[in-house]
C-alpha cells in the first residue's frame, strides 16, 4: 500500500472513509417509499431524493472536474444547486426517480474511485493536501445526512421508522440542574490550522484576550425547561428581545418543537417514538430566541462562541487546546450521543468520557447548542475552496451553533466545528447551555 506523504492518507482510508458515508447514506433510506422521498414534507427542508442528487452532483463536481482540473464552480449548476434553487421551490422541481438517483450515485462514485485510483496524492494542488477534498465530500455528505433526519423528524402522516436503532445508555449526572463551573480566562487559543478536515471558517488558529466567566456543567434539561414554561416564561415579555418577542407573538409557540401536551404532563415525539418527556434529557428543538428567553429566566445569559470554545477544549493544566473534550481520540458512539443510530437525545450524565477540562458535560452530541455569536470570519479569514461555504452567510443574520447533535456523523464534528442558522430555527437538533459574567 502506498501512503501519499504530503497527505498522510492512504488511497485506502479515502476510498474506506467515502464507502462508510455511503452506505450510512443507504441505510438511513432504506425504508422510504419513492412518495415519502421525493415528496416535499415541509417548506423549510428539500425532499429527500433532492439531498441524495445534491450529494452525487456535488462528490462529481469536486472529486472528478474541480479536482483534475481549474475550479470551475462551487455548486453544480442546475437543478441540485442550492442557490439557484433554494429549498422552498425544491419540490416543484421536475425530480429524478428513487432509481435513476442511485444509479447516478453509483455511477459517479465509480469515475471518482477510478480517479483515485491514477491520482498524485503527493501533488502540490491545495485541494490535496491532507486529504482535504476527500475528507470535505465526505463530511458534505455527513451534513446533508444530517438534514435528511431533520426532514424526516418533519414528516407528516406515517412517521419515519428508523432501520436501526441503537441502544442508548443510561446515566444520571449528579450535579444539581443549572450548576455552573468558572473559567478562568485569559490569552487563550481559539480555531484551528488544521487544513486535511477542519473548513475554512474554523481557521486561522489566533488568541483572544478571554475574560473570566461561568458557564453550565450541562446543556439545560429538559426538566429545566419546563419549570420555565410553569413559570409562564412564553407570556413574560421582559424575558425575551424585541426580536424574539415578535418570533414567539407570530408563531404562538408554547413548547419546543414536537411536544405535545397530555394531562398535566408533556410527551415529546421523535421519529416514530412518542414517549413522556424525560426531565433529565437535554432540551431540543428550540431556537435562539427560546434559549435567550430561559437564559434571562435563569439570570444568566448565552455563552459566546468563543466562551464555548474555551469551556470545551482548553485545559488551564496544560496549557492545551483539545480537539475533542475529552482528548485528541477520535469520537465514538461509546464516547458521546453522536453518529444517528440512537434517534434521540440521551440522560444528561449517560457518558462519563464526555467532560472538557474545565468539568462541562456533554459539549460534543445530544445537541447543537445555541451561542450568542453572529456568524462571522476570523481575523485572518481566507475563503478556500470556495465562498459559499461560509463567506456568503457572514452577517448578523445567522447565530453560531456548537457541539453536534446525537443526528450528528463522528467525522463532521469537532471544538473547532462552527454551525451557523437563523435564529428562528427550530427543526434542527439544537438545545443550549447558559452562562455569566465572573
Amino acid at each position: 500500500m502506498l501512503v501519499a506523504q504530503r497527505t498522510g492518507v492512504t488511497r485506502d482510508e479515502i476510498a474506506r472513509q467515502l464507502a462508510e458515508t455511503r452506505e450510512r447514506t443507504l441505510l438511513l433510506v432504506s425504508g422510504l417509499s419513492e412518495s415519502d422521498l421525493r415528496t416535499q414534507h415541509d417548506r423549510l427542508m428539500s425532499p429527500v431524493v433532492w439531498d441524495l442528487a445534491h450529494i452525487a452532483h456535488f462528490e462529481e463536481l469536486w472529486l472528478t472536474r474541480n479536482l483534475t482540473g481549474p475550479v470551475e464552480f462551487a455548486e453544480m449548476p442546475g437543478m441540485f444547486d442550492p442557490f439557484e434553487n433554494p429549498r422552498a421551490v425544491r419540490g416543484g422541481l421536475d425530480l429524478p426517480t428513487i432509481a435513476d438517483t442511485l444509479a447516478t450515485m453509483t455511477r459517479i462514485r465509480a469515475e471518482v474511485l477510478d480517479i483515485l485510483a491514477r491520482i498524485d496524492l503527493d501533488s502540490d494542488a491545495p485541494l490535496l493536501a491532507g486529504g482535504f477534498v476527500y475528507a470535505m465530500v465526505a463530511q458534505h455528505e455527513s451534513q446533508h445526512l444530517e438534514t435528511i433526519l431533520q426532514t424526516l423528524q418533519l414528516k407528516t402522516g406515517s412517521a419515519y421508522h428508523p432501520p436501526v436503532r441503537r441502544q442508548l445508555p443510561g446515566g444520571r449526572w449528579t450535579a444539581a440542574p443549572g450548576a455552573m463551573v468558572r473559567c478562568a480566562g485569559g490569552r487563550i487559543p481559539v480555531g484551528t490550522d488544521d487544513r486535511a478536515r477542519a473548513y475554512d471558517n474554523e481557521r486561522p488558529r489566533h488568541t483572544l484576550s478571554v475574560a473570566p466567566f461561568w458557564i453550565d456543567v450541562t446543556p439545560v434539561t429538559n426538566g429545566q425547561y419546563v419549570r420555565f414554561m410553569q413559570a409562564g416564561g412564553y407570556e413574560r415579555r421582559e424575558l425575551w428581545t424585541d426580536a424574539g418577542w415578535a418570533w414567539r407573538t407570530a408563531s404562538g409557540v408554547t413548547a419546543p418543537a414536537y411536544w405535545l401536551q397530555r394531562g398535566d404532563g408533556w410527551v415529546a415525539r421523535t421519529m416514530d417514538e412518542i414517549a413522556d418527556v424525560d426531565p433529565d434529557r437535554p432540551v431540543c428543538h428550540v431556537s435562539y430566541h427560546e434559549a435567550d428567553a430561559f437564559s434571562r429566566f435563569a439570570g444568566k445569559r448565552l455563552p459566546s462562541e468563543t466562551e464555548w470554545e474555551v469551556a470545551a477544549s482548553w485545559d488551564p493544566a496544560t496549557g492545551e487546546q483539545r480537539r475533542f473534550p475529552w482528548g485528541d481520540a477520535e469520537p465514538t458512539p461509546l464516547r458521546a450521543n453522536i453518529d444517528q443510530l440512537g434517534f434521540g437525545t440521551a440522560p444528561v450524565g449517560a457518558y462519563a468520557d464526555n467532560v472538557s477540562p474545565t468539568g462541562c458535560y456533554g459539549m460534543i452530541g445530544d445537541v447543537w447548542e445555541w451561542t450568542a455569536s453572529d456568524f462571522a470570519g476570523y481575523p485572518g479569514f481566507a475563503s478556500f475552496p470556495y465562498r459559499e461555504y461560509s463567506e456568503v452567510f457572514f452577517g448578523s443574520e445567522y447565530k453560531v451553533l456548537r457541539g453536534g447533535s446525537w443526528a450528528t456523523r463522528p467525522a463532521a464534528i469537532r471544538t473547532t466545528f462552527r454551525n451557523w442558522d437563523y435564529p428562528i430555527r427550530r427543526q434542527i437538533f439544537s438545545g443550549f447551555r447558559c452562562a455569566r459574567d465572573d
